[in-house]
């Protein structure tokens, strides 16, 4: 079997300063380490986590470069500048159903204004065909999602692939699941809805797969991959500008203000997060929420004023989950704030507070990945015992 890494080291992760590196203890020392995944990765990078790493060469900023992770009992692998390379030995090894007759025609190729990753071939016809490789990361009890963060390149480079298709070209795209559980996959709508929306337009008659590959902490080239399907239905009942959110925040410092019809509330120091919906022009109404206003119209607009905006959450769904997601939420926080953002429905509060920022919170990621994820395994259907406790709330 073949190794990509030589040499593979084991670290506890210990926090992220940005997207491009972290701080690993390894052998009792706290180390920075490369993290070629810029996404988010919230659901993997907790302190104590075990990361896997691998030595860089000589004469770079950082010794080491972070390959993977252990998230439960299940290693991800997520080292996406060999991402390519992985997607390239599958093809040359005839290891991707659908693909076992084409052969690697060429890496980095460029048509147009676009570079793709791959180029096959088919030894028959002669015929050539772009393809663009994807790493998908972001999973949930049994479904994947990409991406984990808004990519323009990416939509840009899925716009390209599906014009040529309709221009009657051939073209491809190939996800890399890294989750081996997974049994199904949808685009990240929640997330980014535009590469949503050309992934749908394009599903039908795009040769698109997503294969599922299994890793071991030794990283070796995998030898069994599988495809697992997506659902146009999916995307058209759930997908689009309407939804709810949750609005993180922080308070810097003990707070007494006066919210509308509530009159003074104090807010004590910490992070809030505030549960809303859209039934229409979501990322419009978030955008409200993110900027300092003069003129209040919700209770929000006055906490707004005098905290720190942290994060945005969008969940998008014509389902109205708005209430639900505030039950949810009631259940992990450290406070709430009674009658706040909730008049006209019977919740007892739509704000809740934390001591620490809850999007780094296991239990708070687990609520998101309930909400955008594993809420959508009924319609491949699946509906397992272990889970139906925590779905009832969604």
């Amino acid at each position: 079997m073949e190794k990509i890494y030589q040499t593979i080291l084991e670290g506890k992760f210990i926090d992220r300063p940005n997207r491009f590196v972290c701080h690993v203890e390894i052998n009792g020392e706290k180390v920075l380490c490369h993290m070629p995944n810029p996404g988010r990765m919230r659901e993997f990078l907790f302190p104590g986590v075990t990361l896997y790493l691998t030595p860089n060469r000589k004469g770079l900023r950082t010794a080491y470069r972070v390959v993977g992770c252990k998230k439960g009992s299940h290693i991800f692998y997520l080292d996406t500048t060999k991402a390519n390379d992985v997607a390239a030995w599958l093809v040359q090894n005839h290891k991707i159903p659908g693909w076992e007759n084409y052969f690697l025609a060429g890496r980095e190729v460029t048509m147009g204004d676009s570079r793709f990753d791959l180029l096959l071939g088919d030894p028959e016809t002669g015929e050539t065909f772009p393809v663009e490789v994807k790493s998908c990361s972001l999973s949930g009890e049994h479904g994947a999602m990409f991406p984990d963060a808004p990519t323009e390149r990416g939509r840009k480079h899925l716009t390209h692939l599906v014009e040529m298709e309709r221009a009657g070209e051939h073209a491809g795209l190939l996800v890399l699941v890294h989750y081996k559980d997974a049994r199904w996959f949808l685009p990240n709508y929640h997330t980014d809805l535009p590469f949503a929306e050309e992934f749908r337009k394009g599903m039908d008659f795009l040769d698109w797969k997503a294969c599922v590959i299994s890793w071991t902490k030794d990283f070796l080239m995998p030898e069994n991959v599988r495809l697992i399907p997506s659902s146009g239905e999916v995307l058209d009942r759930e997908m689009g500008n309407a939804g709810d959110y949750m609005i993180v925040l922080q308070m810097e410092e003990n707070s007494t203000i006066t919210v509308g019809s509530l009159g003074d509330i104090r807010f004590p120091q910490g992070y809030y997060v505030y549960v809303g919906s859209a039934r229409k022009n979501l990322d419009q109404r978030i955008a409200h929420h993110k900027a300092l206003r003069k003129g209040r119209h919700w209770h929000m607009d006055y906490l707004r004023n005098a905290c720190r905006f942290t994060g945005a959450i969008p969940i998008r769904t014509k389902e109205d989950l708005e209430h639900k997601l505030a039950e949810a939420l009631s259940g992990i926080a450290d406070w709430t704030i009674p009658g706040f953002g909730c008049t006209d429905c019977s919740c007892k509060s739509h704000l809740f507070g934390f001591h620490q920022n809850p999007m780094h919170l296991p239990a708070f990621v687990k609520i998101e990945e309930n909400f955008e994820i594993n809420r959508l395994d009924r319609y491949f259907g699946i509906v397992e015992m272990g889970n139906m406790e925590q779905m009832k709330h969604v």
